[in-house]
């Protein structure tokens, strides 16, 4: 007698896992929270246990649970790349994308990683530089899809994630009590620099600039070493450096805004392929965010 599980039972299981909650994973699948309870009843009828512990406010998985998620990962991933392979229109060539240094590497591995599983035959080239270079190169037909991080959302664009500029130094570090604060910022061209300025400016608080780097590994050595301070999207704060907030003197920053632009004039198919799957990206990964 042939076992078979059923691959929508496994993509709703995975949901699950991934936001904590039926209605969370309804929405990612587009499904209502009922038809995500009925999947997950029938995948832990058919495995006669329970997958998930409902006793907590956020479902946790079981013990049955924690060995299933590993390998259902494996084979919701296979079944999608062959269905990718057998379904496409065979994209070949090169596409480039520009993304600001601070997002590659919370962002961008795994967009790449399925990206280059789906259409393999496709060279990625990815410039980084900062979002007001990015948008200049966009406009001259230098690249073919950027990532931006803005003040505010834009009508050309899609918002992928709205999230908070917080302040980040050396975990125990001193460098947020000396005065004047010593700030490390990018160059003149950094997106977060005016707002930390005019945060500064209106807690009256004196400041004065420690280095201005456009090296992400220079940023945060300089960091690391209790140099100075500096302003982050709280979702790319990196380990080894932490949150600072108004306990430690320091004002509060807005919300910024990662956006994503395609190339305005005649944009290629494989472009258009590479912005779906960065924006399913960001959907599946903040549910809740943009």
């Amino acid at each position: 007698m042939a076992r078979e599980i059923d691959l929508s039972l496994l993509r709703a299981f995975v949901a699950v896992s991934d936001t904590g909650g039926m209605t969370a994973a309804g929405r990612r699948l587009n499904l209502t929270q009922a038809a995500i309870s009925q999947q997950i009843k029938r995948l832990e009828a058919q495995f006669d246990t329970a997958l998930f512990d409902r006793g907590r406010r956020e479902l946790a998985l079981t013990p049955s649970g924690e060995r299933l998620i590993a390998p259902a990962e494996r084979i919701l991933s296979l079944n999608d790349e062959i269905w990718g392979l057998m379904t496409s229109q065979g994209f070949e060539g090169e596409v480039r994308i520009g993304v600001p240094d601070d997002l590659i590497d919370v962002f961008m591995p795994p967009i790449l990683r399925e990206f280059a599983k789906a259409w393999p035959r496709v060279e990625v080239s990815m410039q980084c530089r900062h979002s007001t270079a990015l948008l200049g190169a966009l406009d001259e037909g230098d690249i073919d899809v950027i990532l931006t991080t803005e003040a505010k959302p834009n009508e050309k664009s899609r918002l992928l994630l709205s999230d908070q500029l917080v302040w980040v130094g050396a975990p125990g570090g001193t460098a947020h009590e000396r005065t004047p604060l010593p700030v490390t910022l990018g160059d003149e061209q950094c997106t977060f620099r005016a707002a930390a300025v005019k945060a500064l400016g209106a807690i009256g608080r004196d400041w004065r600039f420690t280095c201005a780097v456009s090296n992400l590994s220079a940023f945060r050595a300089a960091l690391q070493a209790d140099l100075a301070v500096a302003p982050l999207l709280s979702q790319t704060v990196p380990d080894g450096l932490e949150i600072l907030g108004r306990e430690q003197g320091l004002p509060t920053l807005p919300t910024y805004y990662v956006n994503l632009y395609v190339a305005p004039t005649d944009p290629s198919a494989i472009s258009l392929e590479l912005a779906k799957h960065i924006t399913k990206s960001f959907a599946n990964r903040y549910p809740k965010a943009a």
